[in-house]
């Protein structure tokens, strides 16, 4: 298969274009193709696509069977990486396909047209047969000549990474215990040249992480805390440290604040945060990220048994800290807080990043399309924006309002976990005396969780929402300007 570019035309009553290798082709093919976008009305817009069928192949490649018109709009990067879902789709279950869409502009278009057709491709199945569809088996990208392999690099990195976190996110629960996403971050380690250590869930209670053994202590699967770290090759003592924390809650049934059967059938994916930190740190390389990262994932199940947490308990967390449970539904911020108190207090970063499925408030507040984003520091935030922008992750920052913090009074505690309020905003002020006066941001990424059906790079299912983002920031020639 081959696939060519089709650009709008000029004015709004002009036809559209064709890209680069279309005139040598239609020669070879004997095929007005422009006629066959007024035939198929093809306007050029993007991720439209026609097909044109050569039965007898071209003098030059008498295998070729189908060619693809696929519209480029304005050919900015979200144009790109539509087009290049676009065209994953329109080929699946193919051999192979070259294309000359990124060539329009290699620049500004090759990294999102790769990435659109890495995420465009994705698929998960465990059924006892064959999968649906299958991506296509090769892609080639024609008339890049010159263009740097680092960036082609680069660009796989960033697809696989927002591969790998949806992979992880989809997983059924019945595998997906802590021990297991522990061995994921153990192999990723291995792969990747990192250093990794695995808290057991003894090693958890005696080093006071009671917020993760108190959230996994009822469920079979025992809780674990991994830690990932990542030197960039030229770093040296003064090479400053950004830290990752994800929220790996395998399975979220709302302990003995259980959650309706709806609102559970989704709540494999409650670890998403913890997958985007693995995928993340899985492709710091790749990305040429310059500064120190180390990525925490605390991970525990929330299940339900004479074990489990009750409303009324008191946890103390890593560090001293006390929070009096009144929801075990909301626990996400319970394992949260003991990783952002042992990154604050043992690792002392530049930064401090965390990313969760925390709240439905902030679905309620921004739909299924874009991110919640609360900082500490306007410069942190104004970089990450400016990544998920980039990436095609959206976020909307929302303020960590003084006024609403006498709400996380507790009699017995120096904090409630599920206190009066706008949901997301509690939640983070509930996370922020974790930080350490640190420069820290979190990511409530709750609303972007899952994808109601496939839209271009988007996939029906859990998102994966957030690798691409970190990856952008963190593969940035300076993460910390303005910062540290």
């Amino acid at each position: 298969m081959v696939a060519l570019p089709v650009l709008p035309g000029a004015g709004e009553d002009d036809a559209p274009l064709l890209g680069p290798g279309a005139d040598a082709l239609q020669a070879e093919l004997g095929t007005d193709l422009l006629g066959v976008l007024e035939l198929e009305r093809h306007s050029g817009a993007t991720g439209e696509v026609a097909r044109v069928p050569t039965p007898d192949g071209v003098p030059g490649n008498p295998r070729l069977r189908i060619v693809l018109l696929v519209g480029v709009g304005d050919q900015r990067p979200t144009d790109f990486r539509r087009a290049g879902a676009a065209l994953a789709r329109a080929v699946s279950d193919r051999g192979a396909v070259a294309t000359s869409i990124p060539a329009l502009d290699p620049a500004a278009g090759l990294e999102p047209f790769v990435v659109g057709t890495i995420l465009g491709s994705f698929g998960f199945h465990w059924r006892s047969g064959e999968p649906e569809r299958r991506p296509v088996g090769r892609v080639v990208l024609a008339g890049l000549d010159g263009v740097d392999d680092t960036a082609l690099r680069r660009a796989v990195a960033l697809g696989t990474a927002g591969w790998r976190a949806r992979m992880l996110a989809t997983v059924p629960s019945n595998l997906k215990t802590p021990a297991w996403l522990a061995e994921q971050a153990e192999r990723i380690a291995a792969e990747q040249g990192l250093k990794v250590r695995i808290w057991d869930e003894k090693q958890l209670a005696a080093e006071g992480f009671g917020g993760i053994v108190g959230v996994g202590q009822a469920a079979a699967a025992p809780p674990r805390l991994i830690r990932l770290d990542y030197t960039p090759p030229k770093a040296r003592r003064s090479t400053p440290t950004v830290v990752l924390v994800g929220k790996g809650i395998t399975f979220d049934s709302g302990g003995l604040n259980i959650k309706p059967s709806q609102s559970m059938t989704s709540m494999k994916r409650d670890m998403t945060g913890g997958a985007v930190v693995l995928a993340t740190m899985a492709a710091l390389a790749d990305v040429g990220c310059p500064v120190r990262v180390v990525g925490l994932v605390p991970a525990a199940e929330n299940a339900i048994s004479g074990s489990a947490l009750r409303p009324g308990d008191v946890l103390r967390h890593y560090g001293g800290r006390t929070t009096e449970v009144t929801n075990t539904d909301a626990e996400g911020r319970l394992v949260l807080a003991d990783g952002l108190a042992y990154a604050a207090a043992e690792i002392k970063p530049a930064a401090l990043v965390d990313v969760a499925t925390l709240t439905g408030g902030i679905k309620v507040a921004l739909g299924q399309q874009v991110g919640g984003i609360f900082a500490s520091h306007d410069a942190l935030a104004d970089a990450l924006i400016a990544a998920g922008e980039a990436a095609g992750e959206p976020l909307w920052r929302f303020p960590l309002f003084a006024g609403y913090r006498d709400n996380l009074g507790s009699k017995v505690a120096d904090a409630d976990n599920a206190p009066k309020g706008p949901q997301a905003i509690m939640a983070a002020l509930f996370l922020e005396p974790f930080t350490g006066d640190l420069p820290w941001a979190h990511l409530d990424i709750a609303s972007v969780g899952d994808v109601p059906e496939d839209s271009f790079e988007w996939t029906q299912g859990p998102s994966g929402f957030g690798a691409r983002l970190l990856l952008d920031w963190l593969g940035s020639a300076d993460p910390l300007e303005g910062v540290a």
